[in-house]
């Protein structure tokens, strides 16, 4: 069994941290790597983390998840890194199913995701995301009861893996750059990471139906305001996130069968094409925290 560098960013939210640091802990086939950034850490995070042992960085301020991703991978010492939110809980079997699956491919040109469990539906994931209600907090949360029927829920491999949990290897993370900080402080972060991904090559992007964890849906971008990864993405690429993730990626789309959208593909491409030009003069938010800095000077 691997062992894998776990790299958690949170703000604030040390009691989703603990439960996420115990799943780890209680349900991981081996004991793997627990990093965690450090984000501000005024209700006590910094001096949990302390007293647990574990390996941290650390900002006074939120610095975003590209910012504390990046950090983290200062101190990684294995070959695989595993990107998880703070209010995650890991079901028992996601990393053997990484592991076992790491082994049947044979090289480290993929990037694998895990299936999500979360008391509310997403709009766009259907396959990717499997709905039962376990708690919303760590006060609701019947942990008990998940681990007795996480398994209940019928599920297949799907395509186009982006969001947390998931794992790469740490020479492709290194090969693209990892995280870009102009996407600060992480809206369409995980998208340009996975777009990095593409141009280096890489074609594997698959969800494991077997790697499951539950997700609080905690919502911590709600406390901050978010910049516009959306434009920005589609001033790098000239695309569209909706292309990218359903035309390119074939997001939520089964492994064993996946959409043809050869019609969809070309509105899309020429609906990004002049949504680009639309906003040629629209600011971004990173341009527009440049400019605020420069001001400070």
């Amino acid at each position: 069994m691997r062992k894998f560098s776990i790299l958690i960013p949170s703000w604030n939210n040390l009691a989703y941290l603990q439960v996420c640091v115990q799943s780890i802990e209680r349900n991981s086939a081996c004991s793997h790597e627990i990093l965690v950034h450090v984000n501000e850490g005024s209700d006590g995070t910094l001096e949990w983390v302390r007293q647990k042992g574990l390996r941290y960085t650390y900002s006074d301020q939120n610095v975003g998840v590209c910012f504390a991703l990046n950090s983290l991978r200062t101190l990684v010492t294995t070959d695989y890194m595993v990107f998880i939110n703070d209010d995650m809980y890991l079901l028992p079997g996601w990393d053997s199913v990484f592991d076992e699956e790491i082994s049947r491919v044979g090289n480290n040109r993929f990037f694998f995701s895990s299936t999500v469990i979360q008391p509310k539906p997403d709009v766009l994931k259907h396959l990717s995301v499997l709905v039962a209600d376990y708690g919303s907090s760590p006060e609701s949360f019947r942990e008990e009861e998940l681990l007795a029927h996480y398994q209940d829920m019928p599920c297949e491999d799907w395509l186009g893996a982006t969001s947390p949990p998931n794992i790469v290897h740490r020479d492709i993370w290194d090969l693209v750059g990892g995280y870009s900080i102009i996407y600060s402080p992480g809206e369409a972060s995980d998208q340009d990471f996975s777009a990095k991904l593409w141009l280096a090559g890489i074609r594997d992007f698959r969800g494991l139906a077997h790697s499951r964890c539950y997700h609080f849906m905690s919502k911590s971008v709600s406390r901050m305001k978010m910049n516009w990864g959306g434009l920005q993405f589609l001033r790098t690429y000239g695309l569209t996130l909706r292309l990218f993730r359903r035309n390119i990626l074939h997001v939520d789309d089964p492994v064993s069968a996946p959409v043809d959208r050869y019609w969809d593909f070309l509105f899309n491409l020429l609906r990004s094409r002049l949504k680009r030009l639309s906003t040629a003069c629209r600011d971004t938010k990173g341009l527009k925290l440049l400019d605020e800095y420069g001001k400070k000077q």
